[in-house]
């Protein structure tokens, strides 16, 4: 945790110093996005400053104590506890804010939901899914957007791609990569039989351009007509657009825009984000490892979380969590189980970590 703090101080530093160099004040692109990004760490890295500044001043009001001097003395003893807890506070402070690595405090994401096994309900779970999510980003205030969704004819969704943009979005929701499960009886059954559904998530933060380096000749870019569950909505000229990244084969698709260029922007925009995601799973794997953390993987094969209609009931496995207000949560109160997974993982941070001296 120190290292990635010592990481973003300099980084913060290093991006306020390029904010008054006068080759980045000349370009208007390299400043939005120096700017952006010295935002996104301040909150963080002030902290973290002001805390390397408190150890300073304990010790040398450690060293005042040992002096000799009465007067001296006195008003370090003094100032030294009230030293002390503001340090505690900054340091419980700084394990909140970095819960998640070095993605904690972004403020853009995207969202993958897929159907799982389980066909046509699959679907539907996905798509009370998507709404679950809609609306807690609703009440946090956050902005949503579809960037890519297929459908089906019963109004479910095989796939749903959203972006997210509002402070602390990514730490609120980095925990909910992984396999949902829902147990209830579908619309489509007839006797009224219990059925197991399943879709997965994936929460990823979405990098600045500058970020990811992602020139033509890395992809392949291919155009086609657009289409709809049942022959709707379908767009005769060729507006949809799918992008092919020659490296890696990861596959982008957005058909939803009638413009072809809305389409690109937004397939792109997905397409940067499945790379950074993918350049930092290993060292996210790597920081689960070492930590043994049960939440801090994202694994999406991972089964995460149980959703029994039967019983009203939500089980998230991984921290033992289960609560019996299962049609509360699909509406979008979510707060209890983030709540929770933000909680586990900050004591988990605490017990890896230590005291803050």
């Amino acid at each position: 945790m120190r290292k990635l703090l010592d990481e973003t101080l300099a980084r913060f530093e290093e991006l306020e110093e390029q904010m008054t160099d006068p080759a980045v004040l000349a370009d208007s692109s390299r400043m939005q996005h120096a700017a952006r990004e010295h935002g996104t760490l301040a909150k963080t890295a002030t902290k973290y400053r002001r805390f390397k500044q408190l150890n300073t001043q304990i010790e040398e009001a450690g060293e005042l104590i040992k002096s000799g001097d009465p007067e001296l003395k006195e008003l370090a003893e003094m100032e030294l506890p009230l030293l002390k807890e503001e340090r505690e506070i900054l340091w419980n402070e700084l394990l909140d804010s970095t819960i998640g690595g070095a993605d904690a405090n972004r403020a853009n994401l995207v969202l993958e939901i897929r159907a799982g096994t389980g066909g046509d309900e699959a679907a539907l779970f996905a798509r009370d899914l998507y709404d679950m999510y809609k609306h807690y980003c609703e009440a946090q205030g956050w902005k949503t957007e579809i960037l890519s969704y297929n459908s089906t004819e019963l109004g479910g969704f095989k796939e749903m791609v959203i972006g997210v943009d509002g402070e602390g979005c990514f730490r609120q929701l980095q925990f909910e990569s992984g396999g949902h499960r829902v147990q209830r009886v579908p619309e489509t059954e007839a006797k009224g039989r219990i059925h197991t559904s399943a879709a997965t998530v994936a929460v990823m933060a979405e990098p600045e351009d500058v970020e990811i380096d992602l020139k033509p000749e890395d992809y392949r870019k291919d155009l086609y007509c657009s289409s709809g569950p049942g022959g709707q909505h379908v767009n005769k000229t060729s507006s949809a657009v799918r992008l092919t990244h020659f490296a890696t084969g990861i596959v982008v698709a957005c058909q939803d825009e009638r413009s072809q260029h809305k389409n690109f922007a937004k397939a792109l925009r997905v397409l940067k984000t499945r790379l950074y995601d993918a350049k930092r799973a290993e060292e996210q794997q790597k920081r689960a490892d070492e930590r043994k953390s049960k939440i801090g993987s994202g694994d999406r094969s991972e089964r995460i979380r149980t959703y029994n209609f039967p019983e009203n009931r939500v089980t998230d496995h991984r921290i033992g969590l289960t609560l019996y207000k299962l049609d509360a949560i699909l509406a979008g109160d979510l707060s209890s189980v983030i709540d929770g997974l933000l909680e586990y993982e900050r004591q988990e941070l605490r017990s890896a970590f230590g005291e803050s001296a």
